[in-house]
């Protein structure tokens, strides 16, 4: 039986050890390549065509492939025939729903990795998708259905400091677009993320993109 091709990618060398020795004592899976940055891990993938790559989601990255949600969705896209298996520490539901939508094989949760790495591995050799014992994710426009009344709360600053950050500028960067300071700007981001109810600025961006309110 053909052995299934395994890339790994973390920046911390206990996970990388841990997962590698896990992968090469199992008789199912050759491991390929490692990669502790987004722009390795790239480069690795295009040399081995791995068929499952494990990945941490938050790891050094570049303005090519980044890290979190821009590499994840770079891998998803480009790499159709290869599985991708997310290690994070991050418990937000919207990431993790966003992450299942852009159709990754499985994500584990680091502080459960020991008990889940060998359930999803049986998964994914047989090319079917793990799902943690958490509960199953939902699509962020079924599980708030007000999202028009939270944008109506915005002010027209706010609304337009939204927009501004979810096409990529910073906050140094809207500050000086708007000719405001940066305080100023920090705090009217804040007060719009209280009113979407949203506690990081990945939540944001994925409240923003899934609502379409700031296209």
């Amino acid at each position: 039986m053909r052995k299934i091709k395994v890339v790994i990618a973390d920046d911390h060398p206990i996970v990388l050890v841990g997962v590698r020795e896990l992968i090469q004592r199992d008789e199912r899976f050759t491991f390929v390549g490692e990669a502790v940055n987004s722009s390795q891990l790239i480069d690795v993938i295009g040399d081995q065509q791995p068929d499952l790559v494990i990945t941490d989601f938050n790891m050094p990255g570049d303005s090519s492939y980044g890290d979190g949600l821009k590499l994840i969705e770079y891998l998803t896209r480009h790499y159709l025939r290869t599985q991708v298996l997310v290690l994070t520490m991050i418990t937000n539901r919207l990431i993790l729903t966003r992450l299942h939508e852009l159709g990754v094989a499985g994500v584990i949760q680091k502080n459960h990795l020991h008990d889940e790495i060998a359930k999803a591995l049986d998964a994914l050799a047989q090319r079917r998708p793990y799902r943690s014992p958490e509960p199953p994710a939902q699509s962020v426009l079924e599980v708030d259905r007000h999202i028009d009344e939270r944008v109506a709360q915005l002010s027209l600053k706010e609304l337009e400091i939204v927009r501004l950050f979810v096409a990529g500028l910073s906050v140094s960067d809207i500050a000086r677009t708007l000719n405001r300071s940066i305080k100023t700007v920090s705090a009217q981001k804040v007060s719009a993320m209280r009113k979407l109810d949203v506690d990081s600025d990945q939540s944001l961006m994925i409240y923003c993109i899934s609502s379409g309110a700031f296209q």
